[in-house]
This record gives structure tokens, sequence and C-alpha cells, in this order.
């Protein structure tokens, strides 16, 4: 089979089925990823442990912080303690709060990140407008493309003005 034919059913199989985690599998939180096809992940307990990716997704299906798995888990792992079986995109989400298979945990962290979302892609207007001739000093980065990889640091206005007073 060639890789553009694998990956055509790889991406086919984790965009189409809507899975219902087993009794043994966990829904799980992506924290980081150190390297090596692996990610930290975090339960809906707390339990913080690491996941490997099998070799049908690599290259394949890209994992980034925050998006959400279901793991198998392996016996004998000491560091290394499950094996990601299904990667859920938001539609998978949407349909496991509907059924009730969500944990009550990350039900708190995906409506927060959706109000995250919701402000980041609408921008608030100015109260006044500005004239064409005049250029601000201030640069508006509201309209770039968010990392969520990246953690993300706000500066506020007065820790600034106290650096470049110094």
């Amino acid at each position: 089979m060639s890789q553009a034919t694998k990956r055509k059913h790889v991406v086919k199989e984790v965009l189409g089925e809507h899975m219902v985690p087993s009794d043994q599998q966990q829904i799980v939180r992506v924290l980081r990823t150190p390297g090596n096809n692996l990610h930290e992940v975090e339960t809906a307990q707390g339990q913080r442990f690491l996941v490997s990716m099998p070799s049908k997704y690599r290259k394949n299906i890209w994992i980034k912080r925050g998006d959400f798995l279901i793991v198998d888990p392996i016996e004998e792992g000491e560091k290394v303690k499950a094996e990601i079986s299904f990667v859920l995109c938001k539609d998978h989400v949407r349909s496991l709060q509907k059924d009730g298979h969500w944990p009550e945990a990350f039900s708190q962290v995906t409506e927060k990140d959706n109000n995250n979302r919701n402000r980041q892609t609408q921008p608030e207007l100015p109260a006044e407008p500005q004239s064409s001739g005049e250029e601000s000093s201030s640069e508006d980065d509201s309209d770039l493309f968010v990392n969520t990889n990246r953690r993300q640091y706000h500066e506020s206005e007065e820790e600034s003005e106290e650096e470049e007073a110094a």
C-alpha cells in the first residue's frame, strides 16, 4: 500500500467514525509532546502519564496540546502507560457529550476553550474610528493566527511602561 493510500485510509477512519470508549479505555487531554511520538496526557481524575502514538498515525495525524484522545492501557509500561487508539475531533467531543460519555472534568475545559476561541475569532471593534492619515502607535495582533502549541503570555501595558521608564 502506498503512503498516500495509507494516509487516506487513516484520515478517513479518524474523521469518519464516532467512537465510544470501552470499559478499559480512557478519554485523556494532551498536555505536551516531549518527542519521539510520545505525548504527556492528563486523565479526568488529574493523573498524568505518557502515551505512545501507534505507527499508523505517525506522519499522518498531528496531535497538539489541548486535544483529546482515547487511549488503551499498557500493562508493562512504567513511564509510558497507554497507547493512543483514537484521536477525538470537535464533532466526536460533541457527540460524546450528547451521549453522556464525556467526563465532567473535561466539560469545564471544553467550555472554557470554546469561550476563548470565540473571543479570539471575533475581535472587538474600536469605539471611535481612527483617521486615515494617522497610524496607531500600538500594533494590533488580534487578526494573527494563534498557535495552540505555544503557551500564551499576556503582557499588560503597565509592565511595558515600567520597563521603558527604566
